[in-house]
């Protein structure tokens, strides 16, 4: 490892406060020093780096000119918010990033006050930054609301709602577009940030003010209107933008965000403005000052830890393949015999294995871009077109889909497959991608087939078995990361729906396994049998339907049935409990523990760790059969250690 570099002048910057003491001129040592800091602190740690490197210079000009924490700064996703951290009061803990017991890899309203509003989630940032905004207008208290969104953010459709009602909020919305990847604007030059210091200042929004006003007062009334959109067209001809002019915005820019020579005065001036809301386009370059990072394709977006010098990532050993690659393997062979699949994503190609598909069958596959409502009513036309549309979208996201899959999906009855890639629990991104409550929210829903893999074969026959179920919506979820190193089948079965299977016989307890539980089961099963628990272990498969044959066998020859799964309370559990309740199963004594996720929202940590946190692993399944037999009345108890 390379020696921490020097900053002499960001050691004696602890605060935003003691940042705005400086001169312009000590601008540029800071985002320097800043960025080396970032660069040497995600090499230790991993992360988030690209978006980082590409906000420096504007995350010290924003903190130089705005009142913060009173101006509330909010940056959409958040994974771009490492600078700020180390500005804000965090810099002693920068280095225990996306670590247990560390600083989160996003913004988190609990880690500091300069972190108004937890983000992990896109496009998320205008709507917050407006409510700030508004609720400082309504109780007469100082502080704009200020939203740092990407221009991969304004893809999504929740962006454009909140800036069409953001007039509410005059003078205190300030939006910063981040544009870094796609050029919505002319090239950036000394033209453009001459135009956007200009169009910025106070005299020339108050000139504005002035010929509004004449013309109102002088030209007839059916002129108003007209004067006002030459005005406007005029200037938009040489700084674009009409696009947020049409939707009330003031637009300045583009400015280049890494010159602060340009950024700050033009910053000022809308700190200063009288007019409002404004949207100001500041181009950056993701990457920016990191040669390994500018010459990557995606920029270093997400990385493992690396050597500063040369860039080279610290890879991991190499083990068993992923379930992404599982997943969009098995895709493509069934895509080589049915021309009707095509594949869907939400801006996460590479992350579900999509990107692979693409390369195999470039028309027919969607990236929707941040637009997971979208994707699943788009998913939903073309099911009912006749084709079979694979929506592969993070178990995180596709809650934000929710009412799409009820209303356009569900009660249609139509024949979308959902394939859930983080379902469980995802280590270092924490609680907001967290897969927590995609059964519960699934399994709900009548017509809607979810299945859970338990390794890598199962996810291969699960895919297979989707491709040529047309009965209606169906799901298969897994999770992040390597599989097990089960052997993946060349030829796939056709599982029939609803059926689970047995792995592990026994006689006097069962454990009913939804997902990639199912090792620690074998494991709690070792375990039980070393103590005389003769154990039974079945792999579920579906959690919905359930396998009530099965189930009615265990419960009727077994005295204990534990259900596992990786996800929230109301979900496989709870299916199985009411099931059994219904059909009288535990009126004979049979005793039945469901353990599932705790009703918290766990914190980022190394997987293993949050799941024997939980309670999940095979110690837990042990300690939650000792307690069920230790109970001579029929008793329920939600979680694990009960």
């Amino acid at each position: 490892m390379t020696q921490r570099p020097a900053t002499p002048l960001l050691d004696t910057l602890p605060l935003p406060a003691d940042l705005r003491k400086l001169e312009h001129r000590d601008l540029r040592q800071v985002a320097d020093e800043l960025r080396a800091e970032l660069i040497d602190t995600v090499s230790t740690t991993g992360g988030h780096l690209g978006a980082g490197l590409g906000v420096v210079e504007l995350t010290v000009a924003l903190h130089y000119v705005f009142n913060t924490p009173e101006d509330r700064l909010i940056w959409d996703v958040g994974h771009q918010a490492y600078p700020h951290k180390i500005l804000t009061g965090r810099r002693e803990r920068i280095r225990t990033l996306r670590q247990g017991g560390g600083l989160s890899g996003f913004t988190k309203r609990s880690e500091s006050e300069y972190d108004p509003f937890g983000a992990a989630h896109s496009s998320t940032s205008i709507s917050a930054a407006l409510g700030f905004a508004v609720a400082n207008k309504l109780s007469g208290a100082p502080g704009k609301g200020i939203a740092v969104i990407g221009d991969g953010a304004m893809s999504a459709g929740m962006a454009y709602e909140a800036m069409n009602n953001a007039q509410a909020a005059g003078n205190r919305l300030v939006v910063i577009l981040n544009d870094n990847d796609m050029s919505i604007a002319p090239p950036v030059g000394a033209l453009s940030a001459y135009l956007a210091r200009i169009y910025s200042s106070r005299p020339f929004l108050e000139i504005r003010e002035v010929v509004k006003l004449l013309a109102q007062k002088v030209l007839p009334h059916q002129l108003h209107s007209p004067a006002k959109r030459a005005e406007e067209y005029f200037r938009t001809l040489a700084t674009g933008g009409s696009l947020f002019e049409e939707l009330g915005f003031y637009y300045v820019g583009p400015i280049d965000g890494h010159n602060l020579e340009h950024l700050v005065p033009v910053l000022e001036n809308v700190r200063d403005a009288a007019e409002g809301p404004i949207i100001v386009h500041v181009v950056t370059k993701k990457g920016k000052g990191y040669a390994p990072a500018e010459a990557a394709e995606d920029k270093y977006h997400g990385v493992q830890k690396f050597d500063v010098v040369t860039g080279t990532q610290v890879k991991p050993k190499a083990g068993p393949p992923s379930y992404q690659n599982v997943f969009a393997a098995q895709l493509i062979k069934e895509a080589q015999v049915d021309d009707k699949i095509v594949a869907i994503t939400a801006a996460m190609p590479s992350g579900t294995g999509v990107d692979r598909f693409a390369k195999a069958f470039p028309d027919r596959t969607f990236d929707v871009g941040i637009a997971e409502q979208h994707a699943v009513t788009f998913a939903a036309g073309m099911a009912a077109q006749g084709y079979k549309p694979f929506a592969a979208i993070y178990s995180t996201f596709l809650q934000r889909a929710y009412d799409q899959v009820v209303h356009d999906v569900a009660i249609q009855n139509l024949p979308v497959r959902f394939a859930i890639d983080r379902a469980g629990l995802v280590g270092a991104d924490g609680a907001t991608h967290a897969g927590s409550f995609d059964v519960t929210y699934l399994a709900t829903l009548p017509n809607m087939v979810v299945m859970a893999a338990s390794d890598e074969a199962e996810l291969t026959h699960m895919v297979h078995t989707m491709a040529h179920y047309d009965a209606g919506p169906s799901a298969v979820r897994y999770p992040r990361g390597e599989g097990t190193g089960a052997a993946i089948p060349e030829v796939p079965q056709l599982l029939e729906i609803g059926k689970g299977r047995i792995v592990r016989e026994g006689k006097k307890v069962a454990i009913l396994s939804l997902g990639t539980r199912l090792g620690e089961a074998l494991l709690a099963a070792d375990d039980l049998d070393a103590r005389g628990l003769s154990t039974t272990v079945a792999d579920m498969r579906f959690a919905k339907p359930i396998d009530h044959a099965l189930v009615r066998k265990l419960a009727l020859s077994h005295d204990v049935i534990i259900t596992i799964e990786e996800g929230a309370i109301g979900g496989f559990g709870a299916h199985i409990l009411t099931w059994c309740s219904d059909e009288g199963l535990m009126d004979g004594g049979l005793k039945i523990r469901t353990m599932r996720l705790p009703d918290v929202f766990q914190d980022h940590d190394n997987p293993a760790l949050q799941y024997a946190e939980a309670g999940l692993d095979s110690a837990g399944i042990v300690a939650t059969v000792l307690s069920a037999l230790q109970h001579n009345s029929v008793g329920i108890i939600g979680g694990a250690r009960a």
